[in-house]
């Protein structure tokens, strides 16, 4: 018998004929956003009737009343795939450096939107209004890093799509670690590549290298030295490798696993019941701990405390989040309002009282591979079977199981391991905004974790970043393509309403490239460890 969260809520939309239904010429009919929402809410337990827009009204509030637990889902007003995504931000990350940027043929922030209409059904459920724009969250950290497109070079700088014999591949230098392993990885002589003086350039030196070796090779011999390597993949070959045929994954990928089932899978069980936990009282606030870092796990631990949760961020004293290194304002944007809790997680004392506060908590967030949990001695089904209502929300680049479980993965390639980027005018793939796995990730998480604690917690929610990714894809088996119903024209440079130069038209509209954009931060994250005496005194 599958478990499921939100089994016994029932949803109502306002979409006749329903969302994501199919007409006799085999075209999707209804709003991409809202088949996404209802696509999700299914999957995760609830009862989505047809009413249909023909039913009496005096007879609907009757029906209602029979209905058990409701909740309403917001109509969603959308413009064309590709203006979303220009008025998004992500547009003017995508695309070469210099020329015009590119959308997708791929409904990319109408999915997310869905997602994100999800969430605040649920934030709603308990009484809380939660207002975020889920397409602006693809820009943000590059509006706050000033980051711009690169084509086959990610936004960020740390990552390139290059040719192999056979194939392409996303290689992601992002730590120094990396860069010293290049040559082990490629017996590239030297270790000053990335000198001004030197004759090759790091990256022209692994590119010449890469063009003569295969794409298996270049990924396998990557991945065993823990660099952050993956094949740009076909879409519905990603779905059918040895990784996603160990986790359950099918073409297209459900966005996570719930207590190790996808979720597309979980939902179709005829009979789905709950836990059999009370659900939280919407008056406590929901305890996270969140033991993550950089960008997906702290933007999901942020949208819970949006929802109202108490966050309390917990780090190693000898490694603290990488985040706190880069551009303050992001880090500030995400953990601001959290509590911060520093811990030696090499000593007995430590991990026990990182123990005691995981058995306090709502919902724990980790980012680790399997092993660096095991070498701390934590081990979530235990502590599921110790803490029944416990939420464990576990984020990984290829997912906690499967045999690329210890594999390494950042946002940029492991969107490529999914097929999620745009293919160039020159046919050739492109990263798609800045690190999109990250936000997607980051979001869905979110949905999953707020879902489980709505229907009373516990859970193991498993998301790996290749597949929240992928699931954007929808099913489309192929790499998509520039979007032919757009057109692009550039503006005047006396524009001021259009700094990115660019206007793209579909469907008769005609809208500016917007530029990534950020939300303030609601204050100043705490200093590492600021509240560790505090909070071990009251929680462990």
């Amino acid at each position: 018998m599958v478990s499921l969260p939100l089994s016994g809520m029932t949803v109502l939309t306002s979409d006749d004929p329903p969302a994501g239904t199919v007409d006799a010429g085999g075209a999707r009919v209804g709003s991409p956003a809202l088949a996404a929402a209802v696509e999700l809410l299914r999957g995760l337990g609830a009862a989505i009737p047809r009413l249909g827009t023909t039913a009496a009204p005096a007879a609907r509030p009757a029906v209602m009343a029979a209905l058990g637990p409701i909740a309403v889902l917001d109509p969603m007003v959308e413009l064309p795939p590709a203006l979303t995504w220009a008025r998004s931000g992500a547009m003017a990350l995508t695309g070469p450096a210099g020329g015009a940027p590119l959308a997708p043929e791929l409904p990319v922030v109408p999915r997310l939107d869905g997602a994100m209409a999800v969430f605040r059904l649920l934030a709603a459920a308990r009484g809380r209004r939660v207002e975020v724009d889920a397409g602006a969250l693809l820009g943000e950290r590059a509006a706050i890093s000033r980051l711009t497109r690169g084509g086959r070079r990610s936004a960020g700088g740390a990552a390139r799509l290059l040719p192999t014999r056979d194939g392409w591949v996303a290689v992601n230098l992002a730590r120094s670690s990396d860069r010293e392993l290049l040559p082990a990885w490629l017996s590239i002589a030297g270790k000053d590549h990335d000198r001004d003086d030197h004759p090759v350039g790091l990256w022209d030196a692994v590119t010449v290298a890469l063009a003569r070796l295969p794409t298996h090779d270049v990924v396998e011999q990557g991945q065993l030295l823990g660099l952050p390597v993956a094949a740009a993949a076909q879409p519905k070959d990603a779905a059918q490798d040895d990784q996603a045929a160990a986790r359950g994954q099918r073409f297209p990928f459900a966005p996570f696993l719930l207590d190790g089932i996808p979720i597309s899978s979980a939902s179709t069980d005829s009979t789905p019941t709950g836990t059999g936990h009370r659900p939280l009282p919407p008056t406590r606030p929901i305890l996270v701990v969140d033991l993550s870092s950089l960008w997906a796990g702290p933007l999901c631990a942020h949208l819970l405390g949006l929802a109202g949760a108490r966050v309390i961020k917990v780090e190693s004293t000898r490694r603290p989040d990488g985040a706190r290194s880069g551009p303050r304002a992001f880090f500030d944007l995400l953990h601001a309002g959290h509590e911060s809790v520093a811990l030696d997680l090499r000593t007995p004392d430590g991990r026990a009282a990182l123990v005691r506060l995981m058995l306090r908590a709502d919902v724990v967030i980790e980012a680790s591979r399997p092993r660096a949990l095991a070498q701390l001695g934590i081990d979530p089904a235990g502590l599921l079977a110790r803490h029944p209502a416990l939420t464990w929300v576990s984020i990984t680049g290829y997912g906690r199981t499967g045999p690329w479980c210890q594999r390494v993965a950042f946002g940029d390639d492991a969107a490529a391991a999914a097929g999620l980027v745009a293919v160039g005018p020159d046919g050739t793939p492109m990263f798609l905004a800045d690190a999109i796995a990250d936000p997607v990730t980051g979001l869905y998480a979110a949905v999953a974790a707020l879902a489980c604690v709505v229907g009373g917690g516990g859970h193991h929610v498993d998301i790996a970043l290749r597949e929240a990714a992928g699931s954007l894809l929808g099913t489309r088996p192929r790499l998509p393509r520039r979007d032919p119903a757009a057109r692009w024209s550039p503006g005047s440079d006396q524009d001021e309403d259009n700094p990115s130069g660019w206007f793209v038209a579909a469907s008769g509209c005609r809208r500016p490239v917007l530029p990534p954009r950020h939300r303030m931060p609601a204050g100043t994250a705490p200093e590492l460890g600021a509240d560790t005496a505090r909070v071990l005194a009251e929680l462990a």
